[in-house]
């Protein structure tokens, strides 16, 4: 394996991780319908008034239509589900494939950096497609600012969805996991029922840092980095306990070799052996 070089290791990982994320025709379904569907349904659905609530991140009072309030949420529900499920099914069908390349000795190091490449890949791609439907139903005020906050959450559902892959023994463990930690989630969040609220329990929820940053970036001219950093944070935990979970299942638990003192019997044999 040396001889192919680390780039070269690194380049074939990812090519096959990304192939992987390709023949998931499911995620492929869900990723073409189910975020134009669920964005233009909360459109629709809900009436275009304008809704007067107070952003908490910056305590501007805001007035957007209630249908943009909705879709927004609506497109942070979509991409981490799709995220974190692409992520989720990656980790679980691929995890002994990934132990039994890790026994044959290839780096770990470059798994886990092909995981992460195709998971920015993905989370881009589907952050930008989101941002792109989004535009088509009415217009942001800073587009790339909404992009940003929907691929920072995108990557932090993927981060939780390679680490329930990795200690989960069922696949529909997974899939209800982050169901229900994306409702909790942004059901609590709701911009609208948390008016001015500033709960340290909504603070400490895994999007909070991107539902703030869109919704800003969605109607106010001001820019919020520093809440996509409190996101980058929660990518960081969120992957550094995928990276030891992937740690864990790719260790070697073959037995080791113990080294078994002779005995006084054996070396009474020894020499026995030697005089006969």
């Amino acid at each position: 394996m040396k001889s192919h070089g680390h780039a070269g290791l690194f380049v074939t990982a990812t090519r096959y991780a990304l192939a992987e994320h390709l023949r998931n025709r499911f995620a492929m379904v869900l990723i073409a319908g189910f975020i134009p569907l669920w964005t233009t349904l909360a459109y629709l659905s809900i009436p275009s008034t304008r809704t007067r609530f107070q952003l908490s991140a910056t305590k501007d009072i805001l007035t957007p239509a209630g249908n943009q309030l909705t879709e927004i949420t609506g497109a942070l529900n979509a991409v981490t589900l799709i995220i974190g499920f692409m992520m989720f099914a990656s980790a679980f069908a691929g995890g002994n494939f990934d132990r039994r390349l890790a026994l044959a000795g290839y780096p770990r190091t470059h798994l886990l950096l092909a995981k992460i490449t195709s998971l920015t890949l993905a989370s881009g791609a589907v952050a930008a497609y989101a941002t792109a439907l989004t535009h088509l139903l009415w217009t942001p005020e800073q587009p790339l600012y909404l992009a940003a906050a929907l691929f920072s959450a995108a990557m932090t559902y993927g981060a939780i969805g390679v680490a329930l892959g990795s200690l989960l023994r069922k696949e529909v463990e997974g899939m209800f996991t982050i169901v229900m930690i994306s409702v909790i989630d942004l059901a609590l969040q709701n911009p609208i029922a948390n008016s001015g609220s500033d709960s340290p329990v909504v603070r400490l929820l895994p999007s909070y840092g991107a539902m703030q940053a869109s919704t800003a970036a969605g109607f106010s001219t001001t820019a919020l980095p520093s809440y996509l950093g409190i996101q980058l944070l929660w990518f960081t935990a969120a992957a550094l306990i995928s990276l030891a979970t992937f740690h864990r299942r790719t260790r070697n638990t073959l037995p080791t070799r113990t080294h078994i003192p002779h005995s006084r019997h054996t070396k009474f044999s020894a020499a026995d052996s030697e005089h006969a």
